[in-house]
């Protein structure tokens, strides 16, 4: 979601979910070893042992990544309901 203008702490946030705590956890190790080889660093991660919402804050990017019924409960999408938001599948092609 491109949150620019409507947020003070961050231009984007993506929000992922899996079907289970290891895939949310293997997920958010995929996407923090990908970016440290680019040397892009987080500014702070929370969650990643439990992997039911993992929330990783790179500055201008916020990921959040949860189990699905914890993203169906927390709902952050209505946070924002008028930004311009991209899904994309499983191999990255946009939906």
């Amino acid at each position: 979601m491109d949150v620019k203008g409507v947020s003070s702490f961050s231009d984007y946030v993506i929000i992922m979910s899996g079907t289970s705590d290891r895939q949310v956890i293997h997920s958010a190790e995929h996407i923090k070893e990908t970016l440290s080889k680019e040397k892009i660093y987080p500014l702070g991660i929370e969650g990643l042992k439990e992997g039911h919402w993992v929330l990783m804050d790179y500055g201008d990017v916020i990921a959040h990544l949860f189990l699905e019924d914890t993203r169906l409960f927390y709902d952050l999408e209505g946070l924002w309901p008028d930004v311009p938001v991209h899904s994309y599948d499983e191999e990255g092609k946009e939906v």
